[in-house]
């Protein structure tokens, strides 16, 4: 696959991506916390992501087990992207970001079950 330009909403942020199947991985998790920022989000390898501006205008979000990370910019505040909890050796990419990307597009868009996700049982 071709690197893709994505940015922030203000620019602040530009990431090279190479998406691990392209737009077809596109889907949204129903998880307390994905549910809530409701992106779209396409996977990229853990090597699929080059940060070319902004390293340190990144936030960084984690909670619960700490395995999921969530990166946002600290000007605009747009969800960029995360280290999936679901799989630790991708991305989850917010498709909104990537340049001549339009989210509703992509539908209809599968969801992952990120309410029963085997990390929240309890022993």
């Amino acid at each position: 696959m071709t690197p893709t330009k994505a940015t922030c909403h203000c620019g602040a942020v530009e990431l090279r991506v190479t998406l691990s199947d392209g737009l077809h991985s596109a889907r949204r998790c129903d998880c307390s916390y994905c549910r809530r920022r409701g992106a779209v989000a396409v996977s990229a390898p853990l090597d699929g992501i080059r940060i070319v501006r902004g390293a340190d205008n990144l936030a960084l979000y984690t909670w619960g087990t700490g395995t999921a990370k969530h990166w946002f910019c600290k000007t605009c505040g747009i969800y960029t992207h995360h280290q999936r909890r679901s799989n630790p050796n991708e991305f989850g990419v917010n498709a909104g970001c990537l340049d001549g990307v339009n989210p509703r597009d992509l539908d209809p868009v599968a969801w992952s079950d990120g309410i029963n996700h085997p990390s929240d049982r309890k022993r």
